[in-house]
């Protein structure tokens, strides 16, 4: 058993993590494509409720050096519960570990932050960062887009893509969200800047499992719809109110690509969350 070390040394050996652990509640989108055979899809489109806890490991967690010393990693538990906002149905289940990695000689190697988890479907995945920062202000939020890309003949088809032009949209998502998911950031922040709301810290987490890590999938996943890549963006945001108050909340864009039928999917999933 693991003691856990006094709160502010904990807060100070997770760097960005540090404000994560607690639970946050929230809304967001998800789009996927699904395969339906004979080289056809299905785009599932779902306004989602979510549920994200973080509790920290508790400890130091030793890394032995033989090429160079040893180094402590420190690090969150965390279980992400996703559901349909309307039907409630389960969406997504998602155990794992957030990892705050100290700078190493060898390899050679700056300060990173690694993500671990497992889904239920048959996938493990281990990313990276690729870029942190702690910034005054707002988050820069870019498009993303779901728009299948490859060299398939398919998708020169005329009226193949189509599903994703004027699709039905869950109650409260806004037209073009099911080609950009970061619209419904970027919204929630415009209407919260409407009540005087504003955006004073950004804690910016860039994770991807290239080119360090990796997704693995059981067979049937990587025969069927085979997930290869995962890139995502965390904002951990100081909301200040009109007041001077403030709250904390977390907004992210994650996109999976799946390959199916030779054609690479984004499976982009949005969300803002607000800590309890």
């Amino acid at each position: 058993m693991r003691a856990s070390p006094p709160p502010a040394i904990q807060a100070d050996q997770l760097g960005l993590l540090a404000d994560l652990p607690g639970t946050w509640v929230g809304g967001g989108f998800n789009v996927v494509a699904l395969p339906t055979g004979n080289g056809g899809f299905r785009l599932k489109l779902n306004a989602t409720i979510e549920t994200l806890s973080f509790t920290p490991v508790g400890g130091a967690i030793p890394n032995r050096g033989s090429v160079q010393g040893d180094i402590s990693l420190f690090g969150l538990h965390y279980l992400q519960q996703v559901s349909d906002a309307t039907t409630f149905e389960g969406l997504h289940v998602e155990p794992g570990l957030w990892l705050n990695v100290p700078a190493t000689t060898d390899p050679e190697a700056p300060a990173t932050i690694v993500r671990q988890s497992t889904i239920p479907h048959g996938d493990s995945l281990l990313a990276q960062s690729t870029f942190l920062k702690d910034v005054v202000g707002g988050p820069t939020i870019d498009e993303v887009s779901t728009i299948p890309t490859g060299d398939d003949p398919k998708l020169k088809r005329a009226g193949y893509i189509d599903p994703y032009t004027n699709p039905a949209l869950p109650a409260g998502i806004p037209r073009g969200a099911q080609i950009n998911p970061n619209i419904l950031l970027s919204n929630a922040l415009e209407a919260q800047a409407e009540k005087g709301m504003k955006v004073v810290r950004t804690q910016v987490i860039q994770v991807s499992t290239q080119p360090v890590g990796g997704i693995v999938n059981i067979p049937f996943v990587t025969a069927n719809a085979n997930a290869t890549k995962l890139d995502a963006i965390f904002w951990i945001e100081t909301v200040e109110q009109a007041d001077g108050t403030q709250f904390q909340q977390l907004q992210y864009t994650q996109t999976v690509i799946l390959n199916f039928d030779n054609i690479d999917w984004p499976h982009i999933s949005v969300a803002t969350l607000v800590k309890q």
